[in-house]
């Protein structure tokens, strides 16, 4: 049996896998999708996305990446729920191995993403999307004129209050020691900022009120003293850091000190003929229309890259629709 060859292989879905898949398809290089274990991405875990152009009445998350996944499948995308377990980028054309199948690559388009580190409580994923996030810049507009917590001591939590503080009624900082680890200048402006106020030595404990169906408080324990207390609040913004999903190519590609993948010229990345596109590689904008467009670059990278590639001599008339039509 002839061993499967595409001209692409997208790795991941979200905004930046779907658009580089709807411009790859566009460009009539049938890319092959891998959409992973969360299809769609954070975003399927946000119930109103109000930020994203063209829908002046917001959207549902998972609503909005169905119908980026509609419209690059309509253009040639082939997309499959597998997961992609191994990638080989020292062989040309690459390998890429998900559950029993193995294809061959001519480029690859990596789209896996970030993930936002969580707290662990049970009541944090049941209400995800019911007054907890990991967005302010995504969510904090529903909570104007409201109280807030952030739990974080970084300089991501500290630009969250801030944030949130132009919003909302009142900003309760929650960090687990008695300094924060943020920059100074950024600890300077929170300091000035009378609607932030800051709970030292506490870590969450459990978020209220599961029962009914949305944010009401957080209870807090003293880390140095043991005592509990219960905070009213209306949201809870979590801080605490992003992951990047770049395990898969460790060792492979150039990363930076914290797992995102380094990008130059646009999306390329130091093995040629690899692409990197939506969050895995972008340490701080982390915006659907900042991954959308990401994706887009990428794809129009790889199109550019394939056309000056060894690609044109065996990638044309091969299994599985490689080549253009």
């Amino acid at each position: 049996m002839q061993q499967e060859t595409r001209a692409v292989v997208i790795i991941g879905s979200g905004p930046a896998g779907y658009t580089a898949a709807l411009y790859t398809g566009r460009a009539g290089l049938n890319p092959l999708v891998y959409e992973g274990d969360q299809p769609g991405g954070q975003l399927t875990t946000t119930t109103t996305v109000e930020n994203y152009p063209g829908f002046p009445e917001g959207v549902a998350g998972p609503e909005l990446m169905d119908r980026m996944r509609e419209q690059a499948a309509r253009f040639g995308a082939e997309i499959r729920s597998e997961t992609v377990t191994r990638v080989d980028l020292g062989q040309r054309p690459f390998l890429v191995q998900a559950g029993d199948e193995t294809v061959r690559a001519a480029s690859i388009i990596l789209a896996m993403g970030a993930s936002a580190q969580h707290l662990g409580l049970e009541s944090e994923k049941k209400l995800t999307g019911h007054g907890v996030s990991t967005c302010a810049t995504c969510d904090g507009f529903f909570f104007r004129g409201k109280r807030v917590v952030v739990v974080g001591g970084g300089d991501s939590a500290l630009e969250d209050a801030l944030y949130l503080a132009k919003l909302a009624a009142s900003v309760q900082l929650v960090h687990r020691r008695d300094q924060l680890r943020a920059s100074h200048i950024m600890q300077e402006r929170v300091a000035r900022e009378p609607k932030i106020s800051i709970l030292w030595n506490s870590v969450v404990e459990d978020i209220l009120d599961v029962s009914q169906g949305k944010v009401t408080g957080v209870r807090l324990r003293d880390v140095k003293t043991g005592r509990v207390q219960t905070v009213e609040c209306d949201g809870v913004f979590v801080a605490i850091g992003h992951a990047p999903n770049s395990q898969l190519v460790a060792g492979q590609i150039d990363l930076d000190e914290h797992g995102y993948i380094r990008t130059q010229r646009g999306s390329a990345t130091s093995v040629p003929g690899v692409f990197a596109a939506g969050d895995i590689q972008d340490p701080y904008y982390r915006q659907a229309v900042t991954a959308a467009a990401s994706g887009c670059q990428a794809a129009m990278d790889v199109e550019r890259y394939l056309q000056g590639s060894a690609y044109q001599d065996w990638g044309k008339g091969e299994a599985g629709g490689a080549g253009r039509p």
